[in-house]
Formats: C-alpha cells, structure tokens, sequence
C-alpha cells in the first residue's frame, strides 16, 4: 500500500495502528491523522468490531458496516487505514465459547472477513493461532492461514476492493521468534503466494519480546535498547527484509519514550498500541470524578467495570490488585453498556458539563497518548 510504505521510506518512521477502543479513541485517531495528514491504521479486533451476522462488537455496539460508515463519513483526507486486527477462527467470544467445530469456525471466519473486504478494510490480519481445543502446531496454523489467505484474495477480486494482508502465526509470548521458525514461516507463505500468484504479505507479526499485562509492559526487554539491540530482532528483521516482508510488532503499549524513539532505526516498520489508549480515557474520567468528590459515581463506576470481569485476561497476579486498578485496566470494555451510558448521564448532570465538553476532555487525553507514539515513531515533528 503505496500510502503506507512512502511513509516508511521517505520519512524513514514506524507506523502506527491504533485501537479503536472507543468513539472517543476513534474520534481522537481520526483528528490526528488529518490535522498531520499522516495515514493511521485503524486496527479493529474482532470483539471491538465485526459484522451484523456475528453480533457486533464491544465499541459503541458496532457493526463491521455501521464502523466503516462512521469512518468513511469522519475521515474527510482519507487518511484512515481500515484494518482487521486477529481475524481468523475462534477470534470472535461467541466462536469460542460456542466452541463450534473447526469448519464452522472457519466459516464463521470467512463470513466476517467477507464483511470487512465489501466494507473497504484495506488490511486484513490473518491469524489462526488459538483454537479451544489447545491443539494447535505450526503445520495446522499455516494450513489453516493458507486457506484464510486464498479466500480474502479470491474474495477481494471478486468485489473489486484490493487488500493487503498482514499473517500472524502466534500469540504474543513476550519473547522472541527464532530465526529457524520465522525462516520457516516465511519461506511457506512466499512459496504459497508464488504458486497461486497472489500477492505477498504487506506485513508479518514478529515476536519481538513485547508483552502487555495489566498496565504495563511486561515483556523481556521493558525498554532496554541495549538488550534489544543484542538479541536476535536485528537477525529477524534482515530475514524480513530479505523476503521483502514488512515487520510488524503487537503489544506496543506502555514502553518508554527512548525505546520507542528508536523504533524507527531498529527497523520496526509498524506496531499496534491498544490497551493504553482505553486506560488513559479510564484515568482521566476517573480524574474528573475525583475532582469533583463524586465517590458514589465513582463506586459505581469500579461496580460496573469490575462486575464485566474484563480485567481477568489482563491480571498478573489477582492477590495483588484492588478494584480500583481492575476498573482502569477494564473500564473502556463497559463504556456502550447501558449501565455505563445512565451512569454517564448522571455525571454529566451533576458536574454541569454537556455531554461534548465531557467527551471532548476525554478525546484529548486518548489523542494526547496516541501522539506520543506518532513523535516517537517519527511520524511528526517533537
């Protein structure tokens, strides 16, 4: 995608995939990248956003449709890279705790991508890398990514609506891939492009030591460049670009401002930050309630984020936390539930603030943390 690689050549940056983790946080995405006119990437997780047919997701309940529509309308440069984050099998709540089958999961899979391709996301994230039975290795991954490669490009032809793809073959770990597995990885998915003349990969997910629990980032470098420089990320790069591959790192969130400033020279084409965009909207409504001494509110508010048990999956150690920090770490997942919405409301009331004004304080602090990503990438001026 020409727009996306211009960047990365003659602005020699990191790009950036944001996620849209609410209408503020899509609203502040939106804002930055046509006030710098600089392309974001829009990265949508299945449970954030997916079609009607599989019930929407967590963002303001919407569709896959009814999202691409709100963009289309707000981006008025057209600088907003719809893009499907972990699409693929059981990466939808209701595939998984259904445990359908495999076939009907890929189904299902396909269904949605489908949607996506119709609706102009422009890259589609590949990744078949969990399955409810656990029994999982890199043979059925890439068969099963081979398949789900096949039907977006066919599926893209058929509509008209060219693609990129991005493959992920794993779970972030927070560790890194070797280079025998990654060369492997590699070499299958290339020789598969070459035999069905399909076009190669824009981006592949590398295991680069990233890793986000709680409120921070709890992989093995936690933003030590010197580490990072020393391990075999540098090797994983070369093998990359050898391959004409864009590197792409998940679970961006939460590293130092030095670390991420060297992104760029690293060689890190692009990396995803989602989780720190939804607590810094928590933190600052949290701020606002505080200010004005409003403990009931904010009482209700940790009942709300707590009781959606949203927090589980983030957790290190359940002994160690209050509900306080399980409410920051879970607090955007309940923003569009009706309970939130009345508890909004009700804030907004007793503070005398109109709903805009309210919103717009909290857009400011998520476009307040997406820019420091867009400085540290290189993407605009300090």
């Amino acid at each position: 995608m020409k727009i996306l690689t211009d960047v990365i050549k003659t602005k020699k940056s990191t790009l950036l995939g944001v996620g849209p983790m609410s209408v503020n946080c899509v609203n502040a995405t939106i804002e930055l990248a046509n006030e710098n006119n600089i392309p974001l990437m829009m990265i949508a997780s299945r449970r954030q956003i997916d079609s009607k047919e599989m019930g929407g997701g967590y963002v303001n309940n919407w569709t896959t449709e009814e999202f691409s529509k709100y963009i289309n309308t707000n981006d008025r440069n057209s600088m907003i890279i719809l893009s499907r984050d972990h699409g693929g099998p059981y990466q939808n709540n209701i595939e998984y705790e259904k445990q359908l089958n495999l076939d009907d999961a890929m189904l299902s899979a396909k269904k949605s991508f489908e949607i996506d391709i119709i609706n102009n996301f422009k890259i589609i994230h590949i990744d078949p890398s969990i399955d409810p039975s656990g029994d999982l290795n890199s043979e059925i991954i890439l068969e099963r990514l081979k398949e789900l490669y096949a039907f977006c490009i066919e599926t893209s032809k058929i509509h008209n609506k060219p693609i990129e793809i991005e493959v992920g073959t794993e779970e972030q770990s927070g560790g890194t891939n070797t280079i025998e597995e990654l060369e492997y990885s590699l070499n299958e998915i290339t020789n598969f492009c070459e035999k069905n003349k399909f076009k190669k990969p824009l981006f592949v997910v590398v295991q680069t030591g990233t890793k986000v629990m709680e409120t921070k980032n709890i992989g093995i470098f936690k933003g030590i460049s010197k580490d990072f420089e020393k391990s075999n990320i540098p090797a994983l790069i070369n093998l990359c670009e050898k391959y004409k591959i864009n590197i792409k790192q998940h679970n961006t969130d939460y590293l130092d401002d030095g670390f991420l400033s060297k992104h760029p020279s690293f060689g890190i084409h692009a990396a995803n930050v989602a989780p720190e965009y939804g607590v810094a909207e928590t933190l600052q409504l949290f701020k606002i309630i505080e200010d004005y001494n409003m403990h009931k509110i904010k009482e209700e508010f940790i009942e709300i984020s707590v009781s959606s048990k949203k927090w589980t999956k983030w957790i290190i150690d359940n002994e160690k936390i209050n509900d306080y920090e399980r409410a920051i770490i879970s607090g955007h997942y309940v923003f569009s539930t009706d309970k939130f919405i009345n508890l909004k409301k009700k804030l907004i009331r007793e503070i005398g603030y109109s709903q805009k004004r309210l919103d717009s304080i909290l857009k400011n602090a998520v476009k307040s943390s997406i820019k420091r990503y867009m400085t540290c990438f290189n993407l605009i001026l300090h």
